[in-house]
C-alpha cells in the first residue's frame, strides 16, 4: 500500500510541476486582479458634465452592410447624446450589396441626425483613414457598422475624456447582442454564443480594466474605439498594411506618443455573436497575427526573460505566444505517456486538477464582472442567467487556444496569405499535403528496394 502511495504521489509530483507555469503566471494573477476589478465595481467613478457638451464624429466603415447598417444608424440616433452635437460619416468601402438604398432610407428617417456618405478605396484601415480628414468633431469615434451602440455610450465616452485630459484615446466594452443570441436556434451553435459572450464580458470588464489602469491596454477594439481628434492627427493613421490595425494604432499612441490608451468600461458596444466555429477559427488567428506583427514593430530588442515583471509586452508575448508550444508539448506528450504504463487515473485526476483551477479564474472574473455591471440591470440581469458557463469556458478557451496557436505556425510558414483561409480550406490543404507526403515515402522507399 505504502508502494502505491509513494508512487502515486510520485507521478501527481510529475504533473503538479507541470501546472506550476499556468497557476503561477495565468491563474493566480488572474484571480488577484478580479478582486481588484471587483474593488473598482463597488467604487465607481464620479464624472461631471461640462457646462457645453463637444461635438464628435461617429465614423462608420462600411462594407457589404445591408443587414445591419440602420440598426447600427439607429443606436447612434436614440443615443442619450444631443443628436445636433453628432456628425456621422459613413464610409464606404466598395461595397457591392445595397448598402447605399439603407444610407438612403435611414437619411430620410433620421432627419435631425447629421448624416455623411463618403466612397473609399477597399478597405477598413483606408476607409477609416479618408473618414477622418471628413471629421470636424473634437473627439472621432469609430464603430462597425454591424453592431449597435448602447444608448448611454457616447455620453459615458465623452464624459471620460472630458474628466481626464491625460487620456489620449479609448475602447469601449464590446459584448455579444444578447438578443441575437436568444434568437439562434441550434442548441450547439447558442451554448457557443453564449461562451463568447462571457468570454467578452470577462475579457474587457475585468482584464482590460485592470491592463487600463496600469496603461497596458494591448489593443483598443477595432469594432469601438474613440480619439482625442489632436492625438489621433499626430499618428501616422490606420496602417493599411496589416490586418490588426486597431492594435498598431494602439502602440503608436502609447509607444510612439507616450500618451494613454485606456477602457471606458460603462460605454458598450453590441456586436453580432459568432456564427460557428469557422467564424471563431479565422477571427483568432486574424487576432493573433495582429497582435503578433504589432509586437515584433514596436517591442525593444533588448527585451528579455528579466523584464517579465517589469514590462507588460514581454509578459503579454510570453503569456499569449510563447508558452503556447510548451502547453502544445505538454498536451502531446501526456497522450505519449500513457504507451510507457503511465497510470491514467492520475493522468485525468492532473488534468481535473488543471480545470478545476481554470473553473476558479472564472468564478472570480464572474463576480467582479458583475460589479462593474451593475449600472446596467438588463445585461446584469442576462449575465447572471450566464453563470454555469463557469464550466464550460475553459474548454471553450482551450479551442482558442489550438486556433491560435494554428494561426502563429501559419503566420511563420504563409506570412502573406494564411489569414484568408478557413477551418474546411485548412483541413484539404492538410490531408492534400499528407497523401503527396505519403505518396514521396512510398516512392522512396520502392527505389530502395528496387536498389
Amino acid at each position: 500500500m505504502q508502494y502505491w502511495l509513494q508512487l502515486t504521489f510520485f507521478k501527481m509530483g510529475f504533473w503538479i510541476t507541470w501546472a506550476i507555469i499556468p497557476v503561477l503566471v495565468e491563474i493566480l494573477p488572474a484571480i488577484i486582479s478580479s478582486i481588484r476589478v471587483l474593488y473598482r465595481g463597488l467604487h465607481p467613478r464620479n464624472l461631471t458634465a461640462p457646462e457645453k457638451l463637444p461635438v464628435i464624429s461617429v465614423l462608420v466603415p462600411v462594407y457589404n452592410s445591408e443587414d445591419t447598417l440602420f440598426a447600427c444608424l439607429d443606436s447612434i440616433a436614440q443615443s442619450t447624446y444631443p443628436q445636433e452635437l453628432i456628425q456621422v460619416i459613413v464610409a464606404d468601402n466598395q461595397s457591392t450589396d445595397n448598402s447605399f438604398a439603407v444610407f438612403n432610407e435611414a437619411q430620410n428617417h433620421f432627419q435631425t441626425l447629421r448624416l455623411f456618405l463618403i466612397h473609399t478605396p477597399k478597405g477598413k484601415a483606408l476607409a477609416l483613414n479618408v473618414a477622418m480628414y471628413n471629421a470636424i468633431g473634437t473627439y472621432i469615434i469609430n464603430i462597425d457598422s454591424d453592431g449597435r451602440l448602447e444608448r448611454h455610450a457616447l455620453m459615458n465616452m465623452v464624459l471620460r475624456f472630458e474628466n481626464d485630459p491625460h487620456i489620449a484615446a479609448m475602447t469601449g466594452t464590446v459584448l455579444s447582442d444578447k438578443k441575437q443570441i436568444k434568437q439562434t436556434r441550434r442548441h450547439s451553435l447558442r451554448l457557443l454564443q453564449r461562451n463568447e459572450y462571457f468570454e467578452y464580458a470577462q475579457a474587457f470588464l475585468s482584464g482590460r480594466t485592470i491592463e487600463s489602469d496600469r496603461n497596458q491596454l494591448f489593443t483598443m477594439s477595432g469594432a469601438f474605439s474613440a480619439f482625442r481628434r489632436n492625438v489621433l492627427f499626430d499618428t501616422f493613421m490606420y496602417d493599411t498594411e496589416t490586418v490588426g490595425e486597431d492594435t498598431d494604432m494602439t502602440f503608436q499612441i502609447r509607444q510612439r506618443l507616450g500618451d494613454h490608451v485606456v477602457l471606458c468600461d460603462n460605454a458598450i458596444f453590441y456586436v453580432g455573436p459568432i456564427s460557428g466555429l469557422g467564424q471563431l477559427y479565422t477571427q483568432r488567428q486574424r487576432w493573433q497575427r495582429g497582435e503578433l506583427e504589432s509586437a515584433h514593430k514596436y517591442t525593444d530588442d533588448r527585451v528579455g526573460l528579466n523584464k517579465f515583471f517589469g514590462n507588460f509586452m514581454v509578459r503579454r508575448l510570453m503569456i499569449d505566444h510563447t508558452f503556447m508550444f510548451p502547453k502544445m508539448i505538454w498536451f502531446f506528450a501526456s497522450i505519449a505517456l500513457l504507451f510507457f504504463r503511465f497510470s491514467p487515473v492520475v493522468l485525468i485526476a492532473s488534468y481535473l486538477m488543471i480545470y478545476f483551477l481554470y473553473v476558479i479564474v472564472s468564478f472570480f472574473n464572474f463576480i467582479s464582472v458583475r460589479a462593474m455591471l451593475k449600472a446596467f440591470p438588463e445585461e446584469l440581469a442576462f449575465y447572471d442567467r450566464q453563470w454555469v458557463l463557469m464550466l464550460t469556458l475553459p474548454l471553450y478557451n482551450l479551442f482558442c487556444f489550438w486556433f491560435r496557436l494554428i494561426g502563429t505556425i501559419n503566420m511563420m510558414v504563409r506570412p502573406a496569405d494564411w489569414d484568408s483561409r478557413n477551418a474546411k480550406a485548412e483541413t484539404r490543404g492538410f490531408w492534400r499535403q499528407l497523401k503527396l507526403d505519403l505518396k514521396r515515402a512510398w516512392a522512396y522507399f520502392k527505389s530502395k528496394i528496387s536498389d
